[in-house]
């Protein structure tokens, strides 16, 4: 079952960064360099596959998909750390194989490395609070309607892509993927490290809110 929750984590990172990198391709290539238009469907793309990964991995692994996601239900003893550290891994590795295919799809070089900044106090914060409001939504959903997880998730995330400076990526997997992928949705290595260190502190925030808010459950299932 460890190894079925682990592959489930790997799968659907893999899912989603493919999502993410091909409609970011596919959305500059139509949009005839209207940057809006190329982001709208860049974050259509990705909400609406996040609901539909959700809600088919979440009853096998939880469906982090995100090692800020993975790191708070550690903390709160609701995953060992040792299956952490395994859910981390497969979230990094599943994620790079899903950017290697997005580019394969799109007969780009299969690995890259991206040259777009993305840099600065106002990215940095932005990306705290991507990682926060998304670790609210999913513990409070949690607590609140469980089943209503996955559809709140792609909805905060479309919501964030527009109202962060950053574009949310709110998550270190991602960050890490994207970095590997000279395209729309890229982030320069060089600045990815500023971006995972204020994701996992927004996450972090958002799991003390939700203590002081109510006492927190264990998502169904775990």
């Amino acid at each position: 079952m460890k190894a079925q929750r682990i592959g489930a984590e790997a799968l659907g990172t893999g899912l989603l960064l493919a999502t993410v990198i091909g409609s970011g391709i596919m959305g500059e290539r139509l949009a005839d360099g209207n940057v809006a238009l190329a982001l709208l469907g860049n974050t259509l793309a990705t909400g609406a596959m996040l609901v539909v990964l959700i809600t088919m991995f979440g009853p096998i692994s939880g469906a982090h998909f995100n090692p800020s996601v993975t790191a708070v239900f550690a903390l709160r003893k609701d995953i060992s750390s040792p299956e952490a550290a395994g859910y981390v891994a497969a979230q990094i590795g599943g994620g790079i194989v899903g950017v290697v295919i997005a580019h394969a799809m799109f007969d780009e070089s299969a690995l890259q490395l991206a040259t777009k900044m993305r840099s600065g106090p106002g990215q940095w914060l932005s990306e705290a609070v991507a990682a926060f409001g998304l670790v609210l939504t999913i513990l409070l959903t949690l607590r609140a309607n469980s089943s209503a997880v996955a559809t709140s998730v792609g909805l905060y995330i479309t919501a964030a892509y527009w109202f962060t400076a950053s574009t949310s990526f709110a998550n270190p997997a991602v960050t890490i993927a994207r970095a590997f992928s000279d395209t729309f949705a890229g982030i320069r290595l060089a600045d990815a490290g500023p971006f995972i260190v204020a994701q996992l502190l927004g996450a972090v925030v958002a799991m003390l809110v939700c203590r002081t808010l109510l006492p927190c459950q264990p998502p169904d299932g775990q």
